[in-house]
């Protein structure tokens, strides 16, 4: 019935007439490469694969692309020649994220081992401070192409607060669903914007089976699902940390990454980021690593590349790291590939590694970031100790959202360091002098 469902979204787009989203020219199957017009469908009904956007990407001439690249907005518009956006895009209203800080971590680097440059790509400088802004900018221009009336998710959180940012920019409605026991910090961050917040009694992967339901439902007609119907759109959004990474390192390939994994689309589509530019000849093309991190207690793609496996067995989640706990990832088996074909690895650290390095980050370089943060930094002490990732080389760690979203997990020990009165003797008294 689902498969018949998808048939017939098909169907519909390929009656439509062409769509502008600039450079990409249709949608294509990763498993067996069957080729979609562009319209909102998601997976293949030929084998049911995911299905991704398929680019004439401007070759030919790398310096002229990097010149122009380098005169545009600071965010990722500048990068709209490689998306698949309108050529327009940076006049629509939109929260302009992107070009978010890459950060000289040479105090975190001291306290890691590191003798090589560390930097951290840090974005929980974007508009809702988190990397989902990216994505939902990208899914946003497609529901624009698509007519959709209102955006919609499932989240753990982030993303919730994400789409509920960018439709009420966009002038879109907006009803986002999320696990009902998410962090307060989420919840009210993705209620403040004034659309529809919707608990569901379950984890992240309940409230992901409600919305494929709702998207084949009449219910749902009229719904940019971001990460469902749109899901090759948003996406690409991810690319665009790549893009501004080796900008920012002076249009240089990093040797190493450390990203965080939930779904594993963020990780994927960096990879291809970089294949991307090699491709366009903006950098030159070197071999380079690129590692997974996820919290022990929802580590299933981890657990399958330390068994040796291709296939990604689904767990449940028990982590406090909840913008990671997705216990069956649709790209984990794609996770697994990069990690393999480029030599990294995929770990996994449990919470009390994932507290210490929320603090360390913060107490080394003062860049509070949440949980998913504290994973790949945590992962990140892990690969060095365990011998995996070479310190002497430029290597790059995820940043992806603010530590004030996740005050629980470090609320406990933290916080005033004395009460004095307000006179001298008490502060020396306090032993604080």
């Amino acid at each position: 019935m689902r498969r018949k469902g998808l048939a017939i979204m098909a169907a519909q787009t390929a009656t439509r007439t062409r769509t502008d989203l600039g450079p990409a020219t249709g949608l294509s199957c990763r498993e067996c490469g069957t080729r979609f017009e562009l319209g909102p469908i998601f997976a293949c009904v030929e084998c049911f694969g995911p299905l991704e956007v398929a680019y004439e990407l401007p070759l030919g001439d790398p310096e002229a692309l990097r010149a122009r690249i380098e005169s545009g907005p600071n965010n990722i518009w500048r990068y709209a020649p490689l998306l698949p956006v309108p050529a327009d895009v940076a006049d629509k209203p939109s929260l302009n994220p992107g070009f978010t800080k890459l950060v000289d971590a040479r105090n975190l680097a001291k306290a890691l081992g590191v003798t090589g440059k560390l930097y951290v790509k840090d974005d929980s400088g974007n508009p809702t401070h988190s990397f989902k802004d990216r994505v939902v900018a990208i899914a946003v221009e497609a529901a624009r192409a698509f007519g959709f009336t209102t955006l919609s998710c499932s989240s753990t959180g982030n993303l919730a607060g994400a789409v509920g940012a960018a439709a009420a920019r966009a002038g879109f409605r907006s009803c986002v669903f999320i696990p009902h026991d998410l962090e307060q910090g989420k919840v009210v961050m993705a209620g403040v914007y004034g659309g529809d917040l919707v608990g569901i009694e379950g984890n992240y992967d309940d409230v992901n089976r409600f919305c494929s339901e709702l998207i084949g439902d009449p219910l749902g007609e009229g719904w940019g699902f971001v990460n469902v119907n749109l899901r090759p759109y948003y996406g690409e959004g991810s690319k665009t940390l790549a893009y501004e990474i080796c900008e920012q390192l002076g249009w240089q390939l990093p040797d190493q990454l450390v990203i965080p994994i939930a779904s594993g689309s963020q990780l994927t589509k960096i990879d291809k980021g970089l294949q991307e530019l090699i491709k366009l000849g903006l950098v030159e093309d070197k071999p380079y690593k690129i590692f997974g991190a996820q919290a022990e207690g929802c580590s299933p793609v981890s657990t399958a590349f330390k068994a040796g496996h291709d296939v990604v067995r689904p767990q449940k989640p028990n982590t406090i790291a909840k913008s990671l706990a997705i216990g069956n990832p649709a790209d984990g088996p794609y996770v697994l590939d990069i990690a393999r074909r480029t030599g990294g690895f995929v770990e996994d650290v449990d919470d009390t590694q994932v507290v210490e390095a929320i603090k360390l980050l913060a107490r080394t370089e003062g860049i509070f970031a949440e949980t998913a943060g504290g994973v790949t930094v945590g992962v990140t002490r892990k690969l060095i100790e365990n011998g995996q990732l070479d310190p002497s080389l430029t290597t790059v760690v995820l940043n992806t959202g603010d530590g004030l979203k996740t005050l629980e997990a470090v609320s406990g020990d933290t916080g005033q360091t004395a009460v004095i009165r307000p006179s001298l003797d008490a502060f020396r008294a306090a032993g604080l002098a």
